[in-house]
C-alpha cells in the first residue's frame, strides 16, 4: 500500500467560526489569541481520533463492573509548538493533552532568502520510537519551517506516521513539499488557501499570525 499525505479540514461549525474571527483584519490581538486557543483545542480534538494510544481495562461502577478504555500512559505523547506562532495553538492543545511533554522549537524566516533559521531547539537527542508527536504551527505557507521541524524530529527517531500537524491555514507549496518527503504524515487544518504571495505569505491567509498573537 502506497502512503499518501492526508489533509483533513474538519467541517465543525466552531472551527469555521473561529477561523472567520482570526481572518478578520479588524480582530484585536486579545480576541485573535482567543481564536487561536479555540482552534488549537478543536483541531487537536479532531487530530486525536485514532491517534492517541488506548488501553482496554475494566472498572467497577457503582452498579457493577464494566469494560473501560483509557489513554495508555505507557506511550509518550509530545507537543512541539513552532515558535513564535505555534504558541498560540499550544494552550488549546494542552487542555486536551495535559500529560504531554512540551518541546519548543524556535524557527525564524530570513525575509531575504525566505529560508528558516533555528534560534531555539529544546528537542531531546532521541525520542522513544513510539512517541506520538503533535506539531502546532498556524501557517503552512512555503513549507520551509515545517520541513525544518520534520527534519529535526525524524533525525531524533520520530515516525512521521505517528505525527500529526495542527495548523490553521495550509497552502499548496507546503503541502507539496511535505507530501514528497513525508507521505505518511497527517495534517489537520481549518482551511486550505489558494497560494502564497512573493513575500511568502498565504493569500488570503491570516497575515502574520505571530505578530497578531503577541500584538507586535
Amino acid at each position: 500500500m502506497t502512503l499518501q499525505l492526508r489533509v483533513y479540514v474538519p467541517p465543525h461549525p466552531l472551527i469555521k467560526h473561529w477561523l472567520a474571527v482570526a481572518r478578520d483584519a479588524g480582530t484585536p490581538s486579545v480576541l485573535f489569541r482567543s481564536a487561536m486557543t479555540e482552534l488549537g483545542r478543536w483541531l487537536t480534538y479532531e487530530a486525536a481520533r485514532e491517534w492517541l494510544p488506548t488501553l482496554d481495562s475494566e472498572v467497577q461502577s457503582p452498579m457493577g463492573s464494566c469494560a473501560a478504555t483509557f489513554i495508555n500512559p505507557e506511550v509518550p505523547i509530545a507537543v512541539v509548538p513552532i515558535l513564535r506562532a505555534g504558541l498560540g495553538l499550544l494552550e488549546g492543545a494542552q487542555t486536551l493533552l495535559p500529560l504531554a511533554s512540551i518541546y519548543h522549537l524556535g524557527l525564524v524566516r530570513n525575509e531575504e532568502t525566505l529560508q528558516p533559521m533555528c534560534y531555539l531547539n529544546k528537542l531531546p537527542n532521541r525520542f522513544d520510537p513510539q512517541t506520538r508527536v503533535l506539531i502546532t504551527d498556524p501557517m503552512l505557507a512555503t513549507g520551509g519551517s515545517i520541513m525544518a521541524a520534520m527534519s529535526e524530529l525524524t533525525q531524533r527517531g520520530i515516525d512521521p506516521a505517528l505525527t500529526r500537524i495542527v495548523c490553521v491555514v495550509a497552502a499548496p507549496p507546503a503541502l507539496q513539499k511535505l507530501s514528497a518527503e513525508y507521505p505518511g504524515l497527517i495534517i489537520y487544518a481549518a482551511t486550505i488557501d489558494e497560494g502564497v504571495n512573493n513575500q511568502g505569505f498565504i493569500v488570503p491567509g491570516l497575515g502574520d499570525a505571530g505578530d497578531r498573537i503577541f500584538g507586535t
